[in-house]
């Protein structure tokens, strides 16, 4: 029996390029309810994690590799609530964040990825609908922001 308050907490990563030109989108594979479908990074936080930035840290790098370096902005969130097929319910912050160096390396959640140009992001499909917004939501937030608030993961 599923109770009423259980529900996950799914961080999603709004990468940008450097050039702010570029968002990062991968395609899920194997996932019951977006299979197929670019999204942007990011999953749910374990106990394991000791604060909300690791568990970004950790689903960087297991998504994307650990030689990846992001800015992030940890406390701009844009939050989310979603009903799965199954039923289950999750939490959605999606944080915005720009992309310094690494190389991408996807892992088995995903087909492949994609630099998709901002400018062309609400033709560029499969996609979650609300991408479009989102980068956009994140380009702004990135663009206002001073660099003492953005954390490197």
């Amino acid at each position: 029996m599923q109770s009423n308050f259980l529900f996950q907490y799914c961080q999603k990563l709004i990468v940008i390029s450097n050039d702010k030109r570029f968002v990062l989108l991968a395609k899920r594979k194997g996932e019951t309810d977006f299979d197929s479908t670019f999204s942007f990074i990011g999953g749910k936080m374990e106990t394991t994690d000791i604060d909300m930035v690791a568990g970004m840290k950790r689903e960087k790098d297991e998504e994307i590799g650990a030689g990846n370096k992001i800015k992030i902005l940890p406390n701009e969130t844009y939050n989310l609530y979603y009903r799965k097929k199954d039923g289950s319910c999750m939490i959605l912050p999606h944080i915005p964040g720009i992309f310094i160096s690494g190389e991408i390396v996807i892992n088995h959640e995903y087909s492949e990825y994609s630099w998709v140009p901002i400018a062309e992001i609400d033709r560029f499909e499969p996609k979650i609908a609300n991408i479009p917004k989102f980068t956009r939501w994140a380009l702004q937030k990135i663009n206002s922001a001073d660099d003492n608030r953005f954390v490197e993961i």
